[in-house]
């Protein structure tokens, strides 16, 4: 993928204001953890997710990416009807239908002529969003684009609480529900735009690679619990493994389609799993860890938005300056990864 006319115009993130730390969660699992001997703050330790954030009970993902989506337009210089093309790219969803994009674009007051629809792909739907909003405003279909993705994981974690007090678990079979306990809520938007649409300083959104790995597809699988809530499994050392190799493959291809190297990326931005992730990934690719941008320690793995979420957050915090090159590293469960080359 290769853009020549294509910007990153604004980026904003709404966050939930209920923290619900590690030890907190352990807690409500002590009856497990005495049962098992486990020792507490295990969960802290292994993930380096300290805290993340829930929306109230009840909310819905469309009432996210509304939030995230007021936000970025609250700080861009585009006018709702000025959007030709509006996404929801978060894992989480309203209902299967109408698409969860129709409900948020009701509420954020996008024109009747903007284009909605959902696209999901695990942890990578924003980026791939990014990536289909690019193409049709290289191709001239639209002009300017605002994805937002709201996730919504706090059933997720209340259900992964339930089922893990509720079973016969010994410490093998609880393996495959502890990613689901780094989960949080959150939400983020962008407008993507033609650069010359653009007020001010133009952040380039070059292009990027894809590579998939789909024989890993049943390493994360999630799905609607009949119980209520959701349901997802994980083999975690086995995604680490398969991930970090996906990465890898797809890194060298990046490099080699954008001319881009270790030493020239200023800044790197992944998805956010956890401590353990990003140390391994970092090592395989050899690029230097100081370059990171990590949230995962106060926010937890938040799906859809935690790679942009993360962009954002680094450049409030100016960890992301005028004409940094920052290599956006996405993957998500299937496996797919997708690394896009963004020009600050």
């Amino acid at each position: 993928m290769r853009f020549n006319n294509v910007c990153l115009e604004s980026i904003a993130v709404a966050l939930p204001g209920e923290v619900w730390t590690s030890a907190a969660i352990e807690e409500q699992l002590r009856p497990l953890y005495e049962r098992l001997r486990l020792p507490f703050g295990r969960l802290e330790l292994m993930t380096g997710v300290r805290e993340r954030r829930m929306w109230p009970d009840g909310t819905l993902p469309s009432d996210a990416s509304a939030a995230a989506g007021r936000a970025v337009l609250g700080v861009s210089s585009l006018g709702r009807a000025q959007i030709g093309l509006f996404i929801h790219a978060a894992v989480s969803r309203d209902m299967l239908e109408p698409a969860s994009a129709s409900f948020a674009h009701r509420k954020i007051g996008l024109s009747a002529s903007t284009q909605v629809f959902d696209l999901s792909n695990a942890c990578l739907g924003f980026l791939n969003s990014i990536a289909v909003a690019a193409g049709l405003i290289e191709s001239g279909q639209i002009r300017s684009a605002l994805i937002a993705a709201g996730e919504n994981g706090r059933p997720l974690v209340e259900e992964t609480v339930r089922t893990l007090l509720g079973g016969p678990f010994d410490r093998n079979s609880i393996k495959p529900f502890f990613a689901n306990l780094t989960i949080g809520c959150g939400a983020v938007a962008a407008v993507v735009c033609h650069s010359d649409l653009v007020r001010g300083r133009a952040h380039r959104i070059l292009g990027g690679v894809c590579r998939s790995a789909t024989e890993h597809s049943e390493l994360c699988q999630g799905n609607t619990a009949s119980a209520g809530g959701l349901a997802m499994q994980t083999d975690s050392e086995r995604m680490l493994e398969a991930g970090v190799a996906l990465a890898k493959e797809t890194w060298d291809e990046f490099t080699a389609t954008t001319g881009w190297n270790r030493e020239t990326v200023g800044r790197a931005i992944c998805h956010q799993v956890g401590s353990a992730h990003r140390r391994r990934l970092y090592e395989t690719l050899g690029l230097d860890i100081a370059k990171d941008y990590s949230t995962f320690e106060t926010l937890g793995n938040m799906g859809s938005a935690s790679l942009p979420a993360t962009l954002s957050a680094a450049v409030d915090a100016k960890a992301v300056r005028e004409g940094d090159r920052v290599a956006l590293m996405g993957i998500g469960s299937g496996l797919n990864c997708l690394m896009m080359a963004l020009e600050w």
